[in-house]
């Protein structure tokens, strides 16, 4: 199967004018961020997204580190009263293996 094109294209393929109606002259400064157009754009977020941004602003301001966990486990170790669980490692491979898509 071929098609031919011929002629000029539509007015919405040739126009390839200024967003905003704006231009910026040859050669001018670009280091600055291009402002946004003063039109009625806006953005409205759902309730799922107000929450994960709500939760995303949470975990940044959570330590990525439980000390008293770490400091438990280290005196396990040093005490030789650390037991691995083997089932809940096992576990939580093939949980994540799911996630995963695996």
């Amino acid at each position: 199967m071929s098609q031919k094109i011929e002629g000029t294209p539509p007015a919405a393929v040739r126009t390839t004018g200024p967003v905003g109606g704006r231009v910026a002259p040859a050669g001018a400064e670009r280091s600055r961020p291009v402002e946004a157009s003063a039109g009625g754009d806006s953005l409205r977020l759902t309730g799922e997204a107000a929450s994960l941004q709500a939760m995303q602003r949470e975990l940044s301001n959570a330590p990525a580190i439980n000390e008293a966990r770490v400091q438990a486990v280290r005196e396990a170790l040093q005490a030789g009263t650390y037991k691995v669980n083997a089932e809940a490692i096992a576990d939580g491979m093939l949980g994540l293996e799911d996630q995963l898509g695996g």
